[in-house]
């Protein structure tokens, strides 16, 4: 792939050497607690007791009213210093930072009043406007903050583990993660996300594959514009994509880790799917032609 040469994003917050750790009472416990302390404080000796909960989580740092709102009560960020990454994940942040220009290139031409996401370098954890995540977790996009989230050290397991090398490959999980950011935008995302809880795990497990292949065909959409506009790829790219497409498939995951295929249980849809996706996007570069809510077959 040819992006040395490329422009560099402005977009892009580098938080490698930071971790983040937070604590605080979740919703759930919260509902519970509520009752209680509407009942204790009905009562003078109810009263003491609240006023010294109160007063232990001010001086230890906590805040209150967390109590009530059920937002974590502690969330610190610590930077390690000055970080200093090694050569080769600094030339990743580096193709990272050139990779997301390319996106603002392609979908500022094709999408009026585009607005640009902003890409978090991380390593180990990091906190979102979504939670806190770990290296774990993988790439995502927080249509919260409207940020994606990248631990570069993905792309190495993309490499060993995966058995998906290759700076194409690695471009592709970039452009993924702008798709959800495009739908986002676009009010999508926000619709599947209505549906949890209104339809069964298994229906709504359906809607999650629609969606994830749709971002992997805005995937491929870059990629055919983006070939257009500067030429970047290289013999083999386009093989690197569909590679890394099919190394993330449902079926084969699960296939790895748990020796057997639940189809009932997919979410981001089999290697076959994800492959024909991208590219239908990169073939076509249609952006009206990646309706995977409607289409007769996935």
């Amino acid at each position: 792939m040819k992006w040395r040469k490329s422009s560099k994003s402005s977009n892009v917050e580098d938080r490698r050497g930071q971790s983040s750790s937070g604590s605080g009472i979740g919703g759930g416990l919260v509902t519970m607690l509520i009752p209680l302390l509407l009942k204790l404080i009905t009562s003078k000796k109810g009263l003491i007791i609240v006023g010294i909960v109160v007063a232990v989580m001010y001086f230890t740092g906590n805040n209150p009213l967390s109590l009530l709102t059920g937002g974590s009560s502690n969330n610190q960020i610590t930077n390690s210093g000055n970080y200093k990454g090694t050569p080769k994940e600094n030339e990743l942040a580096d193709f990272s930072k050139r990779v997301l220009k390319s996106t603002e290139n392609v979908w500022n031409k094709i999408l009026p009043n585009y607005r640009e996401p902003i890409l978090v370098l991380f390593s180990r954890s990091v906190t979102s406007a979504c939670g806190n995540a770990s290296s774990a977790t993988g790439p995502f996009y927080c249509p919260a903050d409207n940020k994606l989230y990248i631990d570069l050290s993905f792309f190495e397991e993309m490499e060993v583990k995966m058995n998906a090398p290759g700076d194409f490959a690695q471009a592709y999980v970039i452009a993924h993660e702008v798709g959800h950011h495009i739908q986002n935008l676009t009010g999508i995302s926000g619709k599947v996300q209505r549906m949890r809880g209104q339809v069964s795990q298994t229906e709504y497990n359906k809607y999650s594959v629609m969606l994830e292949l749709q971002a992997d065909f805005l995937a491929g959409v870059w990629a055919h514009h983006s070939q257009k506009m500067n030429v970047i790829l290289e013999q083999g790219d386009l093989e690197e994509a569909l590679n890394a497409a099919f190394a993330i498939g449902d079926d084969r995951l699960q296939k790895q880790s748990r020796g057997r295929v639940v189809p009932d249980s997919f979410t981001h849809g089999t290697s076959a799917q994800r492959m024909r996706w991208f590219k239908k996007g990169f073939d076509t570069g249609d952006i009206n032609q990646g309706d995977t809510f409607n289409a007769p077959s996935l």
